[in-house]
């Protein structure tokens, strides 16, 4: 009975973890929208943001993890400057410039892809089982394509307009070019493959954790040498980008409310707590919550941004919740199967049966 209650506790705990990770990413879409529009330049504003990200986490690594501080090696080093690429200069890089040539509400349509991606990497690379024949594993597949069918559902099917609110605000403030208009399905196809490079490249990250966060001693650490090697990639892509240094120049407006936010809730607490999901329930846990943020910039975006809904909109978030389910009952049901499996094997272990220590490392998200 003990031994049930905790294992919903930790269940609730990542539950809840995510959805206020996804609120805390859906207000940063908004306002890179905002920040972009004014016209800050993308590769800037990312070296801002993991500089910045850096300063913040490096006192509470200390603070917090100081018994677990990772010994520092040229291979710990080599393991951060690649989380950096991969979870930080290279995913925002590409979305920000692709949010630029698209809409904030397309750009969280396309984050839904993330947890299909992370899915077939994961079983390409064995680190995650499929198990079709299993209902659990059907539901894991039918559920993450559900979840990405209701986001096309989302931003491709129109149908009647809905009014949510009897007056909007558009922070924008600039003439309205349906041509970029997300809500009439006319995107740029260059923005729309950024945005995808980005969500791969986020995806790849995911998959990394699962192997190389532990050797990071903690999701604080882990956080703070991603950040710290992301911004010195960061910087250096800036600058070689030959951008006018007018362009670093901060005062106190949006482009300093956007940075400040980013590195300190996204890339300072977000990633933190990213760390710990994977590293706890496994990646594809933590990419299946992709939807909630579609559905919470879609809201968000037709009050600030004067995005239109549609029925569509409501087709499309009832697919991606029935998704979600879907893919948490499979995941929650394939970690009791294996934990009994493991509490079998333990006591009865023979040389037949050692091969059988890799079924957690197959099915990363099963690790407690």
């Amino acid at each position: 009975m003990v031994g049930r209650v905790c294992e919903m506790w930790r269940e609730m705990k990542g539950i809840t973890a995510m959805v206020v990770v996804q609120i805390a990413t859906a207000g940063l879409n908004i306002l890179f929208k905002l920040v972009v529009e004014d016209g800050m330049e993308p590769r800037v504003l990312v070296a801002y943001r993991l500089f910045f990200a850096t300063l913040f986490m490096l006192p509470l690594s200390f603070i917090f993890q100081r018994k677990k501080r990772p010994e520092f090696t040229w291979s710990l080093f080599l393991l951060a400057f690649l989380s950096g690429l991969l979870g930080a200069v290279i995913p925002s890089i590409l979305t920000i410039t692709g949010l630029a040539l698209t809409s904030a509400t397309f750009t969280s349509a396309a984050a839904v892809l993330s947890p299909l991606i992370t899915f077939i990497l994961a079983a390409f690379l064995r680190m995650e089982s499929v198990r079709f024949g299993s209902s659990e594993g059907k539901a894991k597949v039918f559920g993450t394509l559900f979840g990405v069918g209701g986001a096309l559902v989302f931003i491709f099917y129109r149908g009647k307009d809905i009014h949510l609110w009897s007056t909007h605000v558009d922070l924008v403030k600039q003439p309205r070019d349906s041509s970029r208009d997300a809500t009439n399905h006319h995107i740029s196809i260059l923005g729309a493959l950024l945005i995808f490079g980005g969500n791969l490249s986020y995806s790849l990250w995911l998959l990394l954790q699962v192997k190389v966060s532990k050797r990071f001693g903690g999701p604080y650490w882990n956080a703070t040498l991603m950040n710290m090697m992301g911004s010195i990639v960061a910087v250096l892509v800036a600058l070689c980008w030959n951008i006018d240094l007018k362009e670093w120049k901060l005062g106190w407006n949006i482009r300093l409310l956007t940075i400040a936010y980013a590195a300190i809730v996204i890339s300072g607490m977000v990633v933190a707590v990213n760390a710990w999901c994977v590293e706890s329930r496994g990646p594809l846990f933590v990419s299946v919550f992709s939807p909630v943020g579609l559905v919470i910039v879609a809201l968000v975006g037709s009050f600030v941004l004067d995005e239109t809904l549609h029925i569509g909109s409501i087709i499309g978030t009832v697919v991606i919740v029935g998704g979600l389910y879907l893919v948490l009952w499979g995941k929650n049901k394939e970690m009791k199967i294996i934990t009994t499996t493991s509490d079998f094997i333990e006591p009865n272990k023979t040389s037949k049966d050692i091969t059988l220590n890799n079924l957690p490392t197959l099915s990363s998200a099963s690790v407690p």
